[in-house]
């Protein structure tokens, strides 16, 4: 019964995380910027990076899509935020769905992973 408590709770976590995103909007100057879109369900992000020093030292992101980018892009940021550039290049999709602790569905996978393609496009 636990188990059931904490996924509900989580995933009330999530709907409040797409509602106010963490890292939404625009930075000024940025060094890196890309955009990606899923055609299949229209989503799309465009992911912006500040990167000084081989660091990413902010990260923001604007568009629209469906809960699970939105989300996915929101704890994207936030992870990357301080990493080293080569650390954010070696990210993996299982990085990323790690980080919403809940099984996603085969048909959001595109969805969940939309940032990290942004994100590592910028970076090329």
């Amino acid at each position: 019964m636990t188990h059931e408590f904490s996924d509900n709770m989580y995933k009330e976590y999530i709907l409040e995380l797409y509602k106010s995103p963490e890292n939404y909007g625009e930075i000024q100057s940025p060094s890196h910027e890309h955009t990606e879109t899923n055609a299949s369900c229209g989503d799309e992000i465009t992911m912006q990076l500040l990167i000084k020093d081989g660091k990413i030292v902010n990260a923001k992101f604007h568009g629209s899509g469906c809960v699970m980018s939105i989300v996915s892009s929101s704890m994207l940021t936030s992870k990357i935020k301080g990493m080293p550039v080569e650390d954010v290049k070696n990210l993996e999709r299982e990085n990323v769905l790690e980080m919403f602790n809940i099984k996603i569905n085969p048909g959001r996978l595109k969805c969940v992973l939309l940032p990290l393609f942004a994100v590592k496009n910028s970076l090329k």
